[in-house]
């Protein structure tokens, strides 16, 4: 299955960043630490068009801590790039994220060269929160539901640093299989355009291999890595519960607990890919969408020559 969700409004939000960056000096993306590259738009890198950019990892008390700093290193590596982390636990936000920026575009600054700073990111990774924090009130709507934010808003947050917010945003065509169900894991994707039970599969079969112990604390259920995805949402379901008439497992009832899980951290701190892991995903889906846009130019020529 391919996840993909693109509603209408995000075609204009594409347009209005477009728009916005030409008087823009740096970006910010928020990113959810427990997916940071699936939750980092491609999209973004042909639209800011090479200015100064500050990765922050939203979420990040809900993510593993040791991947966390692994992220954090592997961002700050890049150039051009700083990345901090952001939890609800930081006291003062607004004066980390103003002293990064002005790292990063030291030119600016001062009521005649005020900083100008977009700052955008995939839906529900926090984005209203952290702004409803730096203003210290309800500035941005937010809510758990993927794309509240509809329209852009101007927050200043000195006298010489102003804040261009944007509306949620992924892209036209998600070409990481394993970034699909990430993000539909996360919230990040609208509940319509997956399907749970499969969503929990994948999501299972990471966490056998990689968090056995947060499966068996949660769930009861001992020797975690003899299962496979779908033995192991059963028996979450027999442990819960959630049985039919006649005895059958409810699987679609035990999907729903384990992303509600996952989303809330009972499971504990979760990060669902390091960088390398990222990485062999990301090549492996350019490679995969290389070979699927040969196929259809192929198969375009070979219809047009039977017309000819």
């Amino acid at each position: 299955m391919a996840i993909q969700w693109f509603p209408g409004h995000m075609h204009l939000t594409r347009k209005a960043i477009g728009e916005r960056i030409k008087d823009i000096d740096v970006v910010i993306e928020m990113l959810d630490a427990r997916l940071p590259g699936s939750s980092a738009n491609p999209m973004l890198a042909e639209l800011i068009q090479g200015k100064p950019g500050l990765k922050i990892l939203s979420k990040q008390d809900l993510a593993d801590p040791a991947q966390t700093t692994a992220w954090l290193a592997h961002y700050n590596a890049l150039p051009d790039v700083r990345a901090l982390g952001l939890d609800t636990s930081m006291v003062s936000p607004a004066k980390a994220l103003i002293d990064a920026c002005q790292q990063l575009a030291p030119h600016r600054g001062g009521m005649v060269k005020p900083m100008r700073v977009l700052i955008c990111g995939i839906p529900n990774v926090g984005k209203s929160t952290l702004i409803n924090t730096l203003k210290g009130k309800r500035a941005a709507k937010t809510g758990d539901e993927a794309g509240v934010t509809k329209l852009e808003q101007r927050i200043t947050l000195a006298d010489d640093f102003y804040l261009y917010d944007t509306p949620g945003v992924l892209w036209p065509r998600i070409i990481v299989a394993q970034s699909g169900y990430n993000l539909a894991a996360s919230g990040a994707i609208g509940v319509n355009a997956f399907d749970e039970e499969e969503v929990a599969l994948e999501l299972l079969n990471y966490l056998i291999a990689h968090y056995p112990e947060a499966l068996e604390a949660r769930y009861k259920i001992k020797d975690v890595p003899s299962h496979i995805d779908e033995t192991m949402l059963e028996a979450i379901a027999r442990q819960r519960g959630a049985i039919q008439s006649g005895g059958r497992v409810n699987t679609t009832k035990a999907a729903e607990l384990v992303i509600h899980d996952f989303r809330s951290a009972a499971l504990g701190r979760v990060t669902l890919e390091t960088p390398a892991e990222f990485a062999l995903w990301l090549a492996e889906g350019k490679k995969a969408d290389a070979e699927r846009t040969l196929r259809k130019e192929g198969s375009k020529k070979a219809k047009k020559q039977a017309r000819e």
